[in-house]
């Protein structure tokens, strides 16, 4: 295998791990929006559901 193309293969690789965890990190937030959305429809406090996901207070009050 050249050069050329182990670098074509590592950069490839490169960027499947970054797609990787850029889906990983956009499930995350998701999750602890549905959350947070479900805490806020139970009447939890604003501020202790901020504390649970790590959303700000701003994003959850935002939630409908």
């Amino acid at each position: 295998m050249g050069v050329i193309e182990t670098i074509k293969r590592q950069e490839r690789e490169k960027g499947i791990q970054t797609g990787k965890a850029k889906g990983f990190a956009e499930g995350e937030r998701k999750k602890a929006l549905e959350t947070a959305l479900e805490f806020k429809k139970m009447g939890l406090p604003i501020a202790d559901i901020a504390k649970g996901t790590g959303l700000t207070i701003e994003e959850i009050e935002k939630l409908k």
